[in-house]
């Protein structure tokens, strides 16, 4: 899929499922450094961020957007079943708009692409969490039409915690 603005600053960007052995892995682990400098946490070497994309498990998907020789930004996304009315749906992990293509619909057009994927898979729902401190993007995800679900709570099990519970496994 490919976009194209009506104005004529806003470039076109092409809009596609990365694939295992993808040309574009080592483009994409430039744009996933700059998203960890952006999120202010810590990224591993270049080479090790394309060897998790080459390990990615089995049904983590990526959409990218890309302009030219770049990738300018990616969704990453996985299914998830069950939903309500047992129906199976899209749990959208990352968003990502690299700084100097944001607000050029780039965004927007991979929500929009990320839909139409859940159609096409008779996907029922996209879920989602969102920093509840960024007013821009609550305000970008008002816009499409997301809806916030403040009755439900974002959970994470990691780290010690993670490895305790697991440890209790027989």
């Amino acid at each position: 899929m490919s976009i194209s603005q009506d104005d004529p600053n806003r470039a076109a960007a092409r809009i596609r499922l990365l694939q295992e052995h993808d040309a574009s892995l080592p483009r994409l682990a430039v744009l996933m450094e700059e998203m960890q400098a952006h999120y202010e946490v810590p990224c591993p070497a270049r080479a090790e961020i394309i060897a998790g994309l080459q390990a990615r498990p089995q049904g983590a998907e990526i959409l990218v957007a890309e302009q030219e020789e770049s990738v300018i930004a990616l969704c990453a996304f996985s299914a998830i079943y069950p939903g309500p009315g047992l129906n199976p749906g899209i749990f959208l992990k990352e968003l990502y708009v690299g700084r100097t293509s944001r607000g050029l619909g780039v965004g927007r057009s991979l929500m929009r692409e990320l839909a139409a994927l859940a159609g096409r898979r008779g996907l029922s729902r996209i879920d989602w969490t969102a920093d509840a401190q960024d007013d821009r993007l609550l305000a970008f995800y008002d816009e499409i039409g997301g809806v916030a679900k403040p009755e439900k709570l974002f959970y994470r099990l990691d780290g010690e915690a993670l490895a305790r519970l697991g440890g209790e496994a027989s």
